[in-house]
């Protein structure tokens, strides 16, 4: 008989299946339709569907952000243009106004959830390797991480930092929420090549969205994940991505910030003739250097973050004050980018825009120099941004080395509004089309123009030095080398609109690859090395060593294992041995030949079934292979768990032991509890 709470709350639950709603045949006329409705537009496919809506929401997410950062850094521009000419109010307000946005950032993102940091990448690698990360992709995470990179965005120059690894992440989260939608909408089980499946694309559509270009978004999706991307994953990023980089650059047009869909950053590259042959051997030198810089600032950035991790003072910070680092960081960053101060020879009054449209302008910087007046001081024209790296005491290869060097040094470890370990500012969030890869470019184009005044001359024909076209070799090289990417090369000309350079542009990111490999461990890679992530890294060519290292060598032999004939008391006394959540069950003590697993798992089910028998007065005949699911009698065998558990039985012990115990009786010889 049982117990007379059990029962009354047994009838509760029948009583509330079955109770009175309104209407019940238009109830089921909706339903039917809604049906029909579902299996129409469900016959070619819901990915369709979820992955269209995953590439829109995005570029309206991206688009948006960018719109709030504008808006925002138009304003700082305003109020330290509105102070006048005294210094101390112009100080004050170019160092407050980004402290104050990051150290919110800071505090706003690491209240709510300290996995919305960081770029990301290197931890979705992880989770697409087996790997499950805890509450990473939580969707509580999403709106702390917009929140946090774009207050740090809007500080403009003075933090450096980019959109791309934290967008991915963003573009992850969402992907994983429309994941489970999708689950509740079709009513099947999402396992996890397709939650694996919403990932990949989630990637290709987070760099679509960032830079509207979704060839080179799904390749860097690709390489990124490497063996972990599935060739019928293509059609999926493709299709996603693409989504999303229509209605990005579609918003643009609706903002009328455009006439038409066009590139992100618009340049004035001439096409007729590019570059000539001769220059190819140029472009092989910048990827060498990039390649070289690469490896140093490679090394650099696990050491600081290494550095910071075991420094007392800010790991002291870290720990407990991150946003009080992060504004004593960006208020030094700040001081040193101060326009009067060091940031005139650095051209800090532009933004990460600005900067690359500059970087990538048709013209020669020496030439312009020499025949025009003193730079103005208005920002307006993009023709005239150029005169922002003049300065009178300096030569334009002045400013740009002077620009360069101090980049490098900015590189002090910092918890970011997007992260929440120490990172690098100027560490590559942003990979692909950075202000600093861009500057070494021009400084070598404007080397070369310098040398070659009135170009190159080849059968009779002079061809010009053309120092942009350098500008983006040197921001998909250096950009290609820190990811071990190739795709960078087509995302700049993507990015840009230009596709006239793409084979130096090539042949540029080849040579830093191959340098970078071979010295050099990927940002991705370092950054999963420092964080000690859980993930297998590939073995390099160099190491011809680690191909003959056997399983033997790091397996753990001492494992304890439950034999196919022993009993009740055996197997009590291998949980009791170890606190595994798995024990191989073999076929005898002497001879260790697997029969099958015993996972902890289905070990709820069991108790349930064993104790749903002992209360009703039946036996069991037999368990099945796996874990039962219990409908009506849910609530009632909680209650009945909850009886057990106040008279005192130990069900931490018994719940596995019982599980494991039919496992290898079949379910014969129950032992009455």
């Amino acid at each position: 008989m049982e117990p007379p709470n059990l029962q009354q709350e047994e009838e509760k639950v029948l009583v509330s299946e079955h109770s009175w709603r309104p209407c019940p045949k238009a109830r089921r006329r909706l339903r039917g339709c809604l049906e029909v409705v579902k299996g129409l537009l469900f016959r070619v496919g819901e990915d369709w569907y979820f992955l269209f809506v995953l590439g829109v929401l995005m570029a309206t997410i991206s688009f948006m952000m960018d719109l709030i950062i504008f808006r925002l850094y138009e304003a700082h521009r305003w109020l330290y243009q509105e102070v006048g000419d005294y210094l101390v109010l112009k100080y004050l307000s170019w160092t407050i106004y980004p402290v104050a946005l990051t150290a919110f950032s800071s505090g706003f993102a690491n209240s709510i959830t300290p996995h919305s940091g960081g770029s990301g990448i290197p931890e979705l690698k992880t989770i697409l390797s087996g790997v499950e990360l805890e509450e990473y992709l939580a969707i509580k995470n999403f709106g702390a991480k917009v929140v946090g990179l774009t207050c740090t965005l809007s500080a403009g120059s003075t933090v450096f930092l980019g959109k791309l690894g934290p967008f991915v992440h963003l573009s992850s989260m969402a992907a994983a929420y429309l994941g489970k939608m999708r689950t509740s909408v079709i009513r099947e089980y999402e396992d996890k090549f397709k939650q694996n499946e919403m990932l990949v694309a989630a990637q290709a559509v987070g760099v679509a969205s960032v830079f509207g270009a979704p060839i080179s978004g799904v390749l860097f999706s690709i390489e990124v994940m490497s063996s972990h991307f599935a060739v019928r994953d293509y059609w999926r990023g493709f299709f996603a991505a693409t989504c999303g980089a229509f209605m990005f650059r579609l918003l643009a047009v609706f903002n009328s910030e455009q006439e038409t869909i066009a590139a992100v950053f618009k340049t004035d590259l001439k096409i007729d003739f590019p570059f000539d042959l001769p220059e190819t051997f140029f472009f092989v030198i910048l990827g060498a250097i990039c390649g070289a810089i690469a490896c140093a600032y490679l090394f650099c950035q696990r050491w600081l973050l290494a550095a910071v991790k075991e420094n007392r003072l800010t790991g002291r910070l870290l720990a407990t004050d991150k946003p009080v680092y992060t504004a004593l960081v960006v208020l030094l960053l700040a001081s040193i980018t101060f326009p009067p101060g060091l940031g005139q020879l650095m051209a800090s009054r532009l933004s990460m825009k600005e900067h690359l449209i500059s970087l990538f302008d048709n013209r020669s910087w020496f030439e312009l120099a020499q025949n025009s007046s003193m730079p103005t001081t208005q920002l307006g024209d993009p023709r005239r941004l150029w005169q922002e790296w003049c300065h009178p005491s300096a030569t334009i290869f002045g400013t740009l080395v002077f620009f360069l060097l101090m980049k490098v040094p900015r590189c002090i470890p910092s918890p970011t509004p997007q992260c929440a370990a120490p990172i690098p500012m100027c560490c590559p969030h942003s990979h692909v089309l950075p202000p600093f890869p861009s500057a070494i470019g021009r400084l070598h184009g404007e080397v070369l123009a310098w040398f070659f005044p009135h170009g190159i001359r080849t059968e009779g024909t002079v061809y010009p030095i053309i120092p942009s076209g350098y500008a983006l070799a040197g921001a998909a090289a250096f950009s290609g080398a820190v990811t071990y990417s190739v795709s960078t090369a087509l995302l700049v000309c993507e990015a840009t609109g230009h596709m006239a350079h793409v084979l130096p542009v090539v042949l540029s990111v080849l040579v830093a690859n191959a340098i970078t490999q071979k010295c050099q461990p990927s940002f991705y890679d370092g950054t999963i090395i420092v964080k000690k992530l859980p993930y297998l890294p590939r073995i390099r060519s160099r190491h011809i060593a680690s191909y003959r290292v056997v399983v033997k060598e790091f397996m753990e032999q001492q494992v304890v294992a439950v034999a196919k004939g022993d009993g009740f008391e055996e197997v009590l006394a291998a949980l009791n041995a170890t606190t595994d959540k798995e024990y191989p069950v073999v076929e005898s003590k002497g001879r260790v030949v697997g029969v099958q697993g015993a996972a902890a798992a289905k070990c709820s089910a069991y108790w349930c079934i064993l104790m749903d028998s002992s209360h009703s007065g039946t036996e069991r005949k037999g368990t099945p292979s796996e874990p039962l699911v219990l409908g009506r009698r849910m609530e009632t065998l909680q209650s009945q768990r909850k009886l057990h558990q106040q008279k005192g039985m130990h069900r931490r012990k018994i719940k596995p032991l019982f599980a494991l115990f039919l496992q290898l009786t079949g379910g014969r010889n129950l032992p009455e509890p």
